[in-house]
């Protein structure tokens, strides 16, 4: 029987690998149906070839998607024909769509890092309550999820690997006047904008540590980010007896995806490369020093307050990357910005989904009212 899947984002750069895979597997999966934002065109043209029952979108495109129907996101995440959800939006939109999903009792792909950094162990107890799952599709918990399967010890310690971004040779003083073009010049990923200049600020990999803390039950203290330029090892794991065991790839998230799909079935992508150690020449690994990377020290200042902390910070960083990459200020603005809102930040007295929502929503709106709009 085909999986039945949903994907939310299609035309994102997670949502249209997804469909790669998919088109290489015709036969094992039933896309039910396609979300995505304003870009209605690929969506059309993803309706068109994959045939979904349903589609959402932010703008109005019911002319352009023949033989769909329109179905609120909610809802279409929540229905009985639904076995699995690709949740591959960014921002903090997408935790009222996690919350959703496994509350209904489906299996997420969960991409969407703001949805664990704003209410994670939420979103765990709803998967228990309900009977869904949660799959790590970002690399890093992936690659970390990977490396856990068949293992009895518990680690003692879990390596998060950072590229260093656009921006890992030069100085935070140095780039006040650096222009989105340039920031969305990842060395060695090919992403969506928002979390492009996540991964140059480092306030990505701060949410990645979160996610590692929340997916795996591990402390903070054990959990440590090392630059490794060439992206080859995403994440490592070591154990008490003190061996590691590292996931090593080609930067491509179609693995990632392919893992999560085929829930830990390894198959062959016929569009992707061996990999092959050999050609790889020297890895390197240095770790992250304090100060290098200031919007990572303090987006984990403010996640190990906990609370509703971690979901002003997604608030706030929505909010100030949407205005970077506007133009409307300068990259190192943005860490500015998101300290002033932080500090304002009075966190609510129990940490609900909807307080989480209320604390982003809050701090995205004060993101923008600071930066005088």
């Amino acid at each position: 029987m085909k999986k039945r899947i949903v994907i939310l984002g299609s035309t994102g750069s997670i949502g249209v690998q997804t469909l790669d895979v998919v088109r290489e597997f015709r036969d094992e999966f039933d896309v039910v149906g396609l979300t995505a934002g304003r870009n209605t065109t690929l969506l059309a043209e993803q309706v068109h070839e994959f045939q979904p029952a349903y589609f959402d979108s932010l703008a109005h495109a019911e002319s352009t998607m023949l033989g769909a129907s329109r179905v609120d996101a909610t809802e279409l995440v929540q229905r009985y024909d639904v076995d699995f959800v690709m949740h591959a939006m960014s921002g903090t939109a997408g935790l009222p769509l996690s919350e959703a999903a496994l509350s209904a009792g489906k299996t997420v792909g969960l991409v969407n890092k703001e949805s664990i950094v704003m209410a994670g162990h939420l979103l765990k107890r709803a998967a228990t309550d309900a009977g869904g799952h949660i799959v790590p599709v970002d690399s890093e918990p992936s690659a970390i999820w990977q490396c856990l399967i068949g293992e009895e010890s518990r680690p003692s310690k879990y390596y998060i690997t950072a590229s260093g971004g656009a921006f890992r040779d030069r100085e935070w003083s140095t780039l006040s006047d650096v222009t989105p073009d340039e920031a969305l010049h990842h060395p060695n990923w090919a992403m969506g904008p928002k979390i492009t200049v996540d991964c140059a600020t480092l306030v990505n990999k701060a949410f990645e540590v979160i996610e590692t803390s929340v997916l795996f039950d591990a402390e903070f203290a054990d959990i440590e980010v090392l630059l490794h330029r060439e992206s080859i090892a995403h994440a490592m794991v070591r154990f008490p007896d003190g061996s590691v065991k590292a996931h090593m790839g080609h930067p491509d998230m179609r693995q990632p995806i392919m893992y999560a799909l085929f829930h830990q079935e390894r198959r062959a992508l016929a569009s992707s490369s061996e990999f092959d150690p050999s050609s790889m020449g020297n890895l390197t690994f240095a770790p992250l020093e304090v100060g290098t990377y200031p919007c990572f020290d303090m987006a984990i200042r403010y996640a190990k307050e906990g609370g509703t902390h971690p979901a002003a910070l997604a608030g706030a960083d929505d909010a100030a990357v949407q205005l970077f990459l506007n133009g409307t200020i300068g990259f190192t603005d943005m860490l500015t910005l998101m300290e002033r809102v932080l500090a304002k930040h009075h966190p609510f007295d129990e940490l609900t989904v909807d307080a989480a929502i209320e604390a982003a929503d809050w701090a995205g709106r004060e993101t923008m009212k600071l930066a005088n709009l």
